[in-house]
């Protein structure tokens, strides 16, 4: 059986009121139409390459940290929460935080600079907008069409949860090229559940970010003791339990920061939504501004925890050295492929076949985005006869 949606608030997405998918599909006896989206993406090809791709610290140097993957398993569970507490669709929630890293490059933020700096004469590259790709054309599984064919709110909730896209004039243009059944309105804000998506990604990657450096020996906890937002946990827990293990204090620590982030958007959330009046999910797309929000302390020490995990992990020499190797990677490979369309079957053929330069790059970076790590080290050691060595 599906979820009752009767004890939904107003403004909250309906699967019975969406506004459907390009291609008619019957109903299902047992899942809402958020449903189905949750379990294409989950099934889908792109969904299975994020455990090979980066998240901060590069896949094979091992110690349990995050990749693509846990990281977006840990947000979809975090949107799950906020959802179910602010009354809000949990099911799209889900399929959009499940898809939110879908269009993510090999090699992490690294790989993706490198991408969009060698396709800047041809557009750029967005992993918001290669998701949209992917799921509305790359993956070819179905029988009667290309992409997963997901409902109109998924679809706009991966473009839009980070906002309407008013700004990007390119990204704009290139919604002409999106099948969907209706257009995705790059001027609104997305739902409240894409609204969702989006901050739990802030709230995971705050958190396992910490988590990751301290495995990785970057940093200590002493370290974050007058760092904003983790500071006051950190002594609370080094002062309550000063007796246990290093990594229990570090799990402490973690937990507790993830439960008072997301218990601050809730109350944030549930206050905005009181005084911007809305009452539907229309209203919310209206509203101008994102209702799912930190408050105003938090945001400010949210944003001081980044410039801290920045300078300290995100730029340190042993984070930093892979970066530029990965970054060389994924710049020698489009370069390749661009001069020669030496990319094995029917992407080397797509390639070759392209009417324009611009074409074959875009071919290009579809199948470069699509790797994972290992794949795009197998494919340089292919081409150049080398293997960097991560170090």
């Amino acid at each position: 059986m599906t979820s009752p949606t009767s004890d939904l608030a107003p403004y909250a997405s309906r699967p019975e009121e969406t506004l459907g998918r390009l291609y008619s599909t019957g109903p299902s006896p047992t899942r809402s139409e958020f449903q189905r989206d949750r379990d294409r993406i989950i099934h889908s090809t792109a969904f299975r390459r994020l455990q090979h791709k980066t998240q901060v610290f590069l896949h094979h140097e091992g110690r349990h940290f995050r990749n693509r993957l846990t990281h977006t398993l840990e947000v979809s569970q975090m949107a799950r929460s906020m959802a179910r507490a602010l009354r809000l669709n949990e099911d799209l929630a889900e399929a959009v935080a499940l898809s939110h890293d879908l269009g993510h490059t090999p090699f992490g933020h690294a790989g993706e600079r490198a991408l969009h700096a060698a396709m800047s004469p041809f557009g750029g590259f967005d992993h918001n907008m290669q998701a949209i790709r992917i799921v509305t054309r790359l993956e070819n599984r179905y029988a009667e069409h290309d992409g997963l064919n997901l409902t109109w709110e998924t679809l706009e909730g991966i473009l839009k949860h980070n906002g309407p896209l008013t700004g990007d004039g390119a990204a704009v243009e290139a919604l002409d090229q999106i099948p969907a059944v209706a257009g995705l309105r790059p001027e609104t804000h997305a739902s409240l559940e894409a609204q969702i998506a989006a901050i739990a990604d802030d709230v995971a990657y705050n958190a396992h970010d910490i988590d990751d450096a301290l495995r990785a020996g970057l940093i200590v906890l002493d370290d974050l003791r007058e760092v904003p937002l983790v500071g006051p946990i950190v002594q609370e827990v080094l002062t309550r339990y000063p007796a246990i293990a290093p990594k229990r204090q570090a799990h402490e620590v973690q937990r507790r920061l993830i439960t008072r982030s997301i218990e601050d958007v809730i109350r944030t959330t549930s206050d905005n939504l009181e005084g911007a009046g809305v009452e539907s999910p229309e209203e919310v797309r209206r509203a101008g501004r994102t209702l799912v929000a930190f408050s105003a302390d938090t945001a400010r020490a949210e944003r001081g925890l980044k410039r801290f995990l920045f300078e300290r992990v995100y730029r340190h020499p042993s984070v930093m050295a892979p970066v530029h190797q990965s970054e060389r990677v994924v710049s020698d490979l489009f370069a390749r492929y661009l001069r020669t369309s030496d990319m094995p079957g029917r992407w080397g053929a797509s390639a070759t076949a392209a009417p324009s330069e611009a074409a074959r790059a875009e071919v290009i970076g579809d199948f470069i985005a699509g790797m994972t790590d290992p794949y795009a080290l197998d494919e340089y050691a292919r081409l150049f006869d080398a293997r960097p060595e991560f170090r």
